[in-house]
């Protein structure tokens, strides 16, 4: 069943002429490479960038609509519903 198959593949194939590349296949392998590389790098780049500032404890904050309810200070959170 594979080889018919793979047989009529072979031939559909032959019949069709292949499209035109813009360069050869293991140069736009390459270019394609190249810049999945760069926007990798640009990634790791500002992989730090939270850390730049010391992190500020969480404030209630009341016109918030769902406010914070996991606070562990003396108070709850403002709106108990």
């Amino acid at each position: 069943m594979l080889t018919q198959l793979a047989g009529v593949v072979l031939a559909a194939a032959e019949e069709h002429d292949l499209a035109p590349l813009i360069a050869p296949p293991y140069v736009v392998g390459g270019v394609m490479l190249a810049i999945l590389l760069l926007l990798m790098v640009v990634t790791v780049s500002f992989m730090n960038l939270g850390n730049r500032h010391v992190a500020v404890e969480a404030s209630e904050d009341p016109h918030r609509q769902h406010t914070n309810k996991h606070l562990h200070g003396d108070d709850s959170a403002s709106s108990n519903h």
